[in-house]
């Protein structure tokens, strides 16, 4: 997700994002050990997703956010 696009969302969206997220990577982790993870890169795609969704609600909570 582009920052642009969580901007855009509600910030209870953002959470439920936020955890959509979080299950995912969670369920990545198990996936090597089994021999299941085809696309390797999608688990540092996953964790920037959370970090931008962290630092855009905290943007907002703080009123420092780049609100167009």
């Amino acid at each position: 997700m582009k920052p642009e696009e969580i901007r855009k969302l509600s910030k209870s969206d953002m959470q439920e994002k936020l955890h959509g997220f979080r299950q995912e990577l969670f369920n990545l982790r198990f996936q090597p050990s089994t021999g299941q993870l085809e696309n390797t890169q999608r688990l540092s795609q996953v964790r920037k997703n959370i970090a931008r969704i962290l630092t855009i609600l905290r943007e907002k909570e703080a009123g420092t956010g780049h609100d167009k």
